[in-house]
């Protein structure tokens, strides 16, 4: 199970539950208790603390050493994998369980505030020479001192295992909130595909309006622009029958690069009659990677979101690259336009699932979020569609994908 490591103990683990947990333990105990974050932050309210901490941890520089200690008690923890049982900045003993999750350290659970009976008559002077800084009350603090609870070793170490199995809880809540949390983006991430596919196959069915016709119509006209002399016009006609006849495959098929790449020339050999010399295009992808298997109409609409959002409002047109290369086992393909780019807050609307963008610019959701998620239902979420880009400076979209990938490896 995979744990992000941006994630603390209390994004995984509701900070009431821990509550509840760490009362149940002082209560049954009767040892002071709190539970902090992998800093040594408390995460939860103190349970049970002694008279004696709080009056320490009443100044400042008190608080900030009984953090500092509790940080290195329940790091000490961490690195046994272990209960460990310490003295605190104060002299009094403590103990720590780690809590760790596929192997992160999140925190511990800290418990003690009691005296050992072999800590000796000089526990109160060693006591007070270690808070005579914080300008406390000597009798004060002698009187809480008098307070603390004499607690047999072995009381300690059988308190230390019920803490270590109170961890262990847990981590099993953590595991099972994080496996409940996934399942729930899958999900989402399935319905959201589901969602965009549906938008997909609604958009090339009603472009379809009775694709035999059409092609036949085209056909017709490509045939009469020979006849009249007028080649140019054959050409286009050609192309855009054969744009017509890809746009009605199954959304969900597996094409070459090499397949992706004709469809691009047909469509920008349509582009370039529209724009004329506003628009230059150049296709540089190596012949190793024409064989690479790809979902449908995956380099298309970026090709055209490049054209319609990024050269057609730049006054004098540009030039759309699109190219490829191998990095290892990744394949990097690329369309690189020098348009009037887009700004990063477009970008990151663009994966927040947004259809459209006002204004001029670069992107729209469908395509590009269509492309991304498609990628990723097939390979995983370590690929997809990254965007760089400054504004009046070009616009780059990045697919990554996994070199040598076969049609027979698609999973849906």
């Amino acid at each position: 199970m995979h744990v992000n490591h941006g994630l603390t103990l209390a994004d995984i683990v509701n900070v009431k539950v821990l509550q509840e947990i760490q009362d149940k333990f002082s209560e049954a105990t009767g040892l002071a208790a709190v539970i902090v974050d992998g800093a040594g932050q408390p995460v939860t309210k103190p349970s049970n603390f002694t008279r004696f901490c709080n009056l320490i941890r009443s100044t400042p520089e008190g608080l900030a050493r009984c953090i500092g200690s509790d940080d290195c008690g329940g790091r000490m923890a961490a690195r046994q994998l272990c209960p460990s049982v310490y003295r605190c900045h104060s002299g009094l003993t403590d103990l720590g369980a780690p809590i760790i999750l596929n192997q992160q350290h999140l925190g511990g659970f800290l418990a003690g505030q009691v005296v050992l009976p072999q800590d000796g008559i000089d526990l109160a002077s060693e006591v007070l020479k270690g808070v005579a800084d914080l300008n406390l009350d000597e009798s004060a603090v002698l009187e809480r001192l008098a307070e603390i609870r004499v607690v047999p070793e072995e009381r300690v170490r059988a308190a230390a295992d019920l803490l270590y199995i109170m961890t262990n809880y847990i981590v099993e809540i953590a595991m099972a909130n994080i496996a409940q949390t996934q399942l729930m983006s899958e999900l989402k991430a399935k319905a959201d595909l589901e969602k965009v596919l549906r938008e997909t196959e609604l958009k090339a069915l009603l472009s379809q309006v009775n694709p035999h016709f059409l092609f036949n119509t085209l056909n017709t006209i490509a045939r009469l622009a020979l006849l009249e002399g007028a080649p140019r016009t054959q050409e286009v006609v050609y192309a855009l029958s054969d744009l017509l006849r890809n746009n009605l495959r199954n959304i969900d098929e597996m094409v070459t690069v090499g397949e992706e790449v004709q469809y691009i020339k047909n469509y920008l050999l349509i582009q370039e009659m529209r724009f004329g010399d506003r628009i230059q295009a150049s296709i540089n992808i190596p012949e190793e990677l024409l064989e690479q298997r790809i979902p449908f109409m995956t380099l298309q609409p970026l090709v055209e979101n490049a054209i319609i959002h990024g050269l057609e409002p730049k006054r004098g047109g540009g030039n759309i690259n699109i190219s490829g290369l191998r990095r290892g086992s990744r394949v990097e393909l690329m369309v690189i336009d020098t348009g009037v780019g887009v700004t990063k807050s477009q970008i990151e609307r663009i994966f927040m699932n947004e259809k459209r963008i006002a204004g001029k610019g670069q992107t729209t959701g469908l395509g590009i979020t269509n492309v991304h998620k498609r990628i990723q239902h097939y390979f995983g979420s370590q690929f997809g569609i990254e965007i760089f880009s400054e504004q009046e400076g070009g616009t780059t979209v990045k697919i990554c994908l996994p070199y040598g990938f076969i049609e027979q490896e698609a999973t849906v």
